[in-house]
């Protein structure tokens, strides 16, 4: 087994060879430096003379370039959304399921996208075929498949959290933390769950089974959740605590506990 790379804490730092490999998608980032060196519209490119469908490359320009504001992440959906128009297009699946699995961790995101903005998928089918990159080895895929999604679990709330309580009793950590994360009522970049941030009591179909979860990656989103649950609605994270507390005295109930808390300690 080849030892994973620890990646540069700069990007003037990231050896040449290094990131000439990241932007001929041949290796996965390391870290969020490297993530954010890669150059998408390089590794775009490469990507389409890699198989063959250079045509495919200037309608996806064109759609970047009119981009009012250019980040990692409206780079990266902009990207997936037009290889999906492309796909349909051209008929071309085929390319498509290339995507799921490559080898660089961007392809991969702009994969997940394919199937965030599909409007011929219902709801129960993007979440079943975004399932595949919750649970991906790499941070960036499994931060994206959430976001890609996250429109389509706000606009259909109490399905979108029937269908992902079952997932937090899935055995992989990874697929239990996106039911927290994908659900959470403020979020990380991206748009708020105003009915959560209301009345974050809908969402206790997903926290309760996770309330002494043994992962520390889902402890933190779920102290996450509940902690932006408290700047709308404080009263009830401080009830729900003191009972989880009750309940559950265990020392992961007390991690989430505190991570749930600490805007209201301040």
């Amino acid at each position: 087994m080849t030892e994973k790379r620890k990646g540069a804490r700069s990007i003037k730092d990231i050896p040449p060879d290094i990131l000439e490999q990241l932007n001929r998608g041949e290796i996965e980032t390391a870290n969020l430096t490297e993530w954010l060196a890669v150059d998408q519209r390089l590794l775009l490119e490469n990507l389409f003379l890699q198989n063959n469908r250079r045509e495919y490359l200037n309608p996806i320009l064109e759609n970047l370039d009119q981009l009012k504001k250019q980040t990692v992440n409206t780079i990266n959906e902009t990207i997936g959304i037009g290889l999906l128009h492309l796909a349909i297009k051209n008929k071309d699946d085929e390319f498509l399921h290339k995507l799921e699995t490559h080898p660089a961790d961007l392809v991969r995101c702009w994969a997940a996208y394919t199937i965030g903005r599909n409007h011929d998928l219902k709801l129960k089918e993007k979440l079943d075929k975004i399932k595949s990159f919750a649970v991906d080895t790499h941070f960036g895929v499994r931060e994206i498949c959430w976001m890609a999604v996250r429109p389509d679990i706000s606009k259909n709330l109490d399905e979108s959290l029937s269908i992902l309580s079952e997932w937090t009793r899935h055995e992989n950590e990874n697929v239990r933390r996106f039911a927290s994360e994908s659900t959470r009522p403020r979020g990380v970049w991206c748009e708020h769950i105003d009915a959560l941030k209301q009345n974050p009591g809908l969402g206790l179909e997903i926290l309760e089974p996770l309330r002494s979860d043994s992962s520390r990656y889902v402890q933190d989103s779920v102290g996450n959740w509940l902690n932006d649950a408290s700047k709308s609605q404080p009263e009830f994270v401080v009830e729900i605590c003191d009972e989880w507390l009750r309940e559950s005295p265990t020392k992961e109930t007390q991690y989430i506990i505190k991570k749930a808390l600490r805007t209201l300690k301040k």
